[in-house]
C-alpha cells in the first residue's frame, strides 16, 4: 500500500462562505424607509403642485369674485394662439444658446480633460466660479459689458460686426441691449458651466489608451476625434445639452433685463400673467403648454441622439 507524500497530498478542499439568508420581516423595509423621505419630498414639492396648477388652468373667475374649476380647456387654446410668437422665440434662443454653448464649452472641457495637467483644478473652479454669485447679479453685469458706448460695442462697430448682425436682425443700429442678440448672450453666459461639466465628465472617462490604438492605426488627429472622441463623449454632449436647453427655454431673467418688448419669452409672459395681470389660469396654462413642448422635444432629441448613458 502506497502512501502520498506531503507534496504530492491533494490540497485541503476551500471553506465555504456560509449563505446569507435574505433579510425577513422588518429588514426587507429597510430600502423602501429610505427612500421614504424622498419619495415625501416629490409629493410634497412636486407633485401636489403640478396638480393645483392642473385645476387652475381649467378654471374660471376672478380674482375678486374667485376662482372656479369649470374644465375650461379652452384657456389653453387662448393661451396658444395668443402667445405662440413667445413661445417660438424661447425654442430660438434657447436653441441658439445651446449651439454656442457646446460651440464654447466642447473645446474647454476638453482641454480640462486631457491637456490641462497641473492646472485641471483650478481652471475647473473657473468654470464654476460664476455659481458663486447670484444670476441677478451675474445678468446686470452683463447690461454694463454691452452699454452703449461700451468698449464692447465700440470693438464691434470698428469691426463693422453690428453691421452684418443687424442685417441679420440681432441688433438694432449700433446697439445690442434690447435685441436678441444681447439676451441669447446672457442666457450662453449664465448657462454655460451646465454644459462644460457634463462634457467634463464625460471626457474623462474616455480610456486614453483608445487613443494611442487609433494613432497606431495611422489615424489623423481629426479622425480620432471624429471616430473616437466625440462619439464617447456623446453622454456628456446630450446631458449638457439638455441642462442648457430645458432652463433656457423657460427663463425670463435674461429678457427682462437685457432685452425689450420685442424679445419677450414665454417666460416673461408667465411672469407678467402670475404677478401683474393675475390671469392666474392663463398662467398655469402656459405653463403646462411649455412643459408639454419640452418634454416632446427632449423625448424626440434623446431618441434621435442614440444614447441612454447620460452623465
Amino acid at each position: 500500500m502506497t502512501t502520498l507524500t506531503e507534496a504530492e497530498a491533494p490540497p485541503p478542499p476551500a471553506p465555504v462562505a456560509p449563505t446569507r439568508k435574505p433579510p425577513r420581516g422588518r429588514g426587507r423595509l429597510v430600502p423602501y424607509w429610505l427612500l421614504l423621505p424622498g419619495i415625501l419630498w416629490l409629493l410634497v414639492f412636486f407633485a401636489l403642485p403640478m396638480i393645483y396648477q392642473a385645476s387652475t388652468s381649467v378654471q374660471t373667475g376672478s380674482l375678486e369674485e374667485g376662482y372656479k374649476v369649470t374644465w375650461h380647456f379652452a384657456t389653453y387654446w387662448h393661451a396658444l394662439s395668443e402667445y405662440w410668437p413667445q413661445f417660438l422665440r424661447s425654442v430660438l434662443y434657447a436653441g441658439s444658446a445651446t449651439v454656442l454653448c457646446l460651440l464654447l464649452g466642447y473645446p474647454l472641457a476638453y482641454l480640462i480633460a486631457f491637456r490641462a495637467g497641473r492646472w485641471r483644478n483650478l481652471i475647473l473652479i473657473l468654470v464654476i466660479a460664476p455659481f458663486f454669485t447670484s444670476f441677478l447679479i451675474r445678468t446686470l453685469a452683463w447690461k454694463t459689458i454691452l452699454a452703449d458706448g461700451g468698449p464692447v460695442v465700440g470693438a464691434l462697430n470698428s469691426l463693422h460686426v453690428l453691421d452684418v448682425t443687424g442685417w441679420l436682425g440681432i441688433t438694432a443700429g449700433d446697439r445690442v441691449l434690447a435685441t436678441p442678440l444681447a439676451v441669447v448672450c446672457g442666457l450662453t453666459y449664465n448657462f454655460l458651466p451646465f454644459m462644460i461639466l457634463p462634457l467634463y465628465t464625460s471626457l474623462e472617462r474616455i480610456d486614453g489608451r483608445l487613443h494611442e490604438a487609433a494613432g497606431d492605426l495611422y489615424a489623423t488627429p481629426f479622425t480620432t476625434f471624429r471616430k473616437v472622441t466625440f462619439p464617447l463623449s456623446m453622454p456628456g454632449v446630450v446631458s449638457g445639452t439638455l441642462l442648457t436647453f430645458i432652463p433656457a427655454s423657460g427663463d425670463y431673467v435674461n429678457a427682462d433685463l437685457l432685452g425689450s418688448t420685442d424679445t419677450r419669452m414665454v417666460g416673461n409672459v408667465i411672469q407678467t400673467q402670475f404677478l401683474r395681470i393675475l390671469d392666474y389660469p392663463t398662467a398655469a396654462a402656459l405653463s403646462f403648454l411649455l412643459m408639454a413642448a419640452i418634454l416632446v422635444m427632449v423625448t424626440l432629441y434623446i431618441r434621435k441622439s442614440g444614447t441612454e448613458d447620460l452623465v
